[in-house]
């Protein structure tokens, strides 16, 4: 036989709601702090974790700056061949001056009473001559070669002697069949009255030539007040063309 249920006044109904629902607002309010205690530990805030991982490791470094590239070496220069060897004596027939397009015969010339050289003849005013009694160009010494600048026809060999530079050349084929090749070092002009025989005419060590010509004022009764001088050495010798 069923046990009879009891039964209970409105009001005991609802008071018995009333328990249920305050015992199950308890126990979720009793849930969600345990969940939110189990999710971070105590004494552990979360924002120690970040912290903690910025101390554990070590700082890093700044990269390195690139070390500069070593400069370049000096350029090299380059080493200038050795002079040739000096010529021995030969007589010189023709003289080049590649620079302003002379090409012109030799002759031989002495010394007059006085001691001084003897000018190429001026009714030729294309010639050049050699000091015969030197050195011949490409051997040992000094050699002396004098031509004109002008005469009284007009403009002659050595008119643009002055417009020499260092570097330029001069050619001299000899007898022998070959050609004295000199570089020009330095081109002076000095009054007559002061002129350097020394430095001109003195003896050289090494194979050397002289291109004089006039130079300076012109007066109709006393001609040129100074001499043009060109300075070159041997650098050089080929066979005759």
């Amino acid at each position: 036989m069923a046990r009879p249920r009891p039964r209970y006044s409105r009001r005991h109904r609802r008071l018995l709601r009333l328990a249920r629902t305050l015992v199950l607002a308890l126990l979720l309010v009793f849930g969600g702090v345990r969940w939110a205690q189990d999710g971070h530990p105590s004494g552990s805030p979360v924002a120690a974790g970040p912290a903690a991982d910025r101390t554990a490791r070590a700082p890093s470094k700044p990269p390195a700056e690139p070390r500069p590239a070593p400069p370049p070496p000096p350029p090299v220069s380059p080493v200038p061949p050795p002079p040739p060897a000096p010529l021995a004596p030969s007589r010189p027939t023709r003289l080049a001056v590649p620079a302003f397009n002379v090409a012109a015969p030799v002759v031989g010339l002495g010394l007059d009473r006085a001691g001084h050289l003897i000018t190429p003849p001026v009714d030729n005013p294309r010639l050049v001559g050699w000091h015969r009694d030197g050195p011949t160009p490409g051997e040992v010494g000094t050699a002396v070669v004098v031509g004109h600048r002008d005469t009284r026809t007009g403009p002659a060999v050595f008119l643009n002697l002055g417009m020499l530079k260092p570097g330029n050349t001069v050619r001299v084929t000899r007898e022998d069949g070959r050609t004295a090749v000199f570089t020009v070092d330095s081109v002076r002009t000095y009054e007559k009255a002061k002129f350097p025989d020394k430095e001109v005419y003195g003896a050289a060590r090494r194979p050397e030539l002289r291109l004089l010509t006039c130079g300076g004022a012109f007066d109709s009764k006393a001609g040129y007040a100074a001499n043009v001088v060109a300075f070159a050495h041997l650098t050089d010798v080929t066979k005759a063309a």
